[in-house]
């Protein structure tokens, strides 16, 4: 198992990944069948993630991509400071210690790039994340009440965020 900076030549294992967790995970934003994405959206997607200093750490298992953090820098001045984090593995490398490895390489990013700020949403019933959360220094902000809807009822999702 390794991790590294995503380059847009990722992009095809990128979207087979994203793909493999729309159907694996309902704690993802979209549901099975409703990531429209190609693979040239997403070397897109990437190229934009590297020309904005933004930071997205694929893992692997041999060269199939199976995790990812991305770290989306604010574009307007007023926000530079500040990344918008979003992370997922897929089932069978949860609950290995990846997810508390790709947030460590992200907290040594992030102070490099000046970014003071890292932020996040997640469904409120999500315990394992929120543990993992917690536990890398992220604090509670805010609720979102009944901001999404999950297999028919309203999900709330938590507001944490991490001062650096």
């Amino acid at each position: 198992m390794n991790f590294r900076q995503a380059t847009p030549q990722d992009s095809n294992c990128f979207l087979e990944l994203m793909k493999q967790l729309d159907y694996e995970t309902e704690f993802m934003m979209l549901e099975p069948g409703e990531r429209t994405s190609t693979a040239e959206d997403m070397e897109h997607y990437l190229h934009t993630m590297e020309t904005s200093n933004s930071l997205l750490l694929l893992l692997f298992d041999d060269q199939r991509a199976v995790g990812f953090l991305s770290a989306k820098r604010g574009a307007a001045n007023r926000i530079r400071h500040s990344a918008y984090i979003v992370c997922g593995i897929l089932k069978d490398y949860r609950g290995k210690g990846w997810g508390k490895i790709l947030f460590q390489e992200l907290l040594t990013w992030a102070p490099e790039n000046s970014i003071t700020r890292l932020e996040l949403t997640v469904m409120a019933h999500n315990d394992k994340a929120i543990l993992l959360y917690r536990s890398m220094g992220f604090e509670v902000e805010g609720k979102l009440v009944h901001s999404m809807i999950v297999n028919g009822s309203y999900v709330d999702q938590y507001s944490m965020a991490k001062l650096l």
